[in-house]
């Protein structure tokens, strides 16, 4: 099983290399390691253009303007062409060398993709963890009230996007619960959890860094509700916030 990792980077100088050496590190051969550079102008490129050299073949990246990050992601997916395709942040890591065999073996015929759990770390006190957000309290029915697997963790197969579309680009913050929701809720695709520590991320991502963006992710989860057909309200999808907590506290 040929596993495609995306990688999707803007002015990520000082963070990038932490991501790339964790792909690099993989013990899972079969796979493929795609770059999305948005234009970076602090050195990125240059990075990429070094590590490039020690994948032996396995990667492939372009620096060009996009319209966002899931701009970016989709550029990626139309890339890949592995049997499953996940995305890993550039300012995030794997937690450990072995993620990718084990994601990869914990696929079956009947499983469209699997999640796990990530952490988050603040700084660079990267073995801090300040935080956990875990998938196993994730059933698809929880995507009413804004809850979805942590998209860090999740492994779909290539097919997922080729039958159900990808990542809606006017959407700035939840593009990836839409895709979610509607792979997981609406066409009742199967997913699988996988108890499994996949990605070590720093705070501050784009979808709780301010007060407004979470408002922004509120607003844009109702307004995918809305789009998919899916019955929710403002005060179900902020549910997801003791959902996560819970998931976060629970041993």
């Amino acid at each position: 099983m040929k596993i495609s990792v995306i990688t999707v980077t803007f002015n990520s100088a000082s963070t990038v290399e932490d991501a790339m050496r964790s792909v690099l590190r993989q013990t899972w051969d079969d796979l493929e390691y795609i770059v999305i550079d948005g234009g970076s102008t602090d050195g990125t490129t240059d990075i990429i253009q070094r590590y490039e050299q020690l994948f032996g073949g396995r990667m492939k990246w372009i620096s060009e303007p996009d319209d966002g990050i899931y701009d970016a992601m989709n550029k990626g997916v139309r890339m890949a062409t592995g049997d499953v395709v996940g995305i890993l942040n550039s300012d995030d890591f794997f937690t450990a060398n072995d993620v990718v065999e084990r994601l990869a073996q914990s696929f079956t015929p009947d499983i469209e993709g699997v999640y796990g759990d990530v952490h988050f770390v603040k700084g660079n006190d990267l073995k801090r963890n300040v935080r956990t957000y875990s998938g196993r309290l994730f059933r698809p029915w929880m995507v009413r009230l804004g809850f979805i697997p942590p998209h860090p963790s999740l492994y779909l197969r290539r097919r997922m996007y080729e039958r159900h579309g990808l990542y809606d680009s006017a959407l700035r913050i939840s593009a990836d619960f839409e895709l979610i929701a509607n792979i997981a809720y609406v066409k009742g695709e199967r997913l699988k959890y996988v108890p499994l520590d996949v990605v070590t991320m720093r705070t501050g991502g784009e979808s709780t860094k301010s007060l407004m963006n979470r408002r922004l992710g509120t607003r844009e989860d109702l307004m995918a509700c809305r789009k998919l057909g899916i019955a929710s309200n403002s005060l179900l999808i902020h549910m997801k916030y003791f959902l996560k907590l819970y998931g976060a506290l629970r041993p």
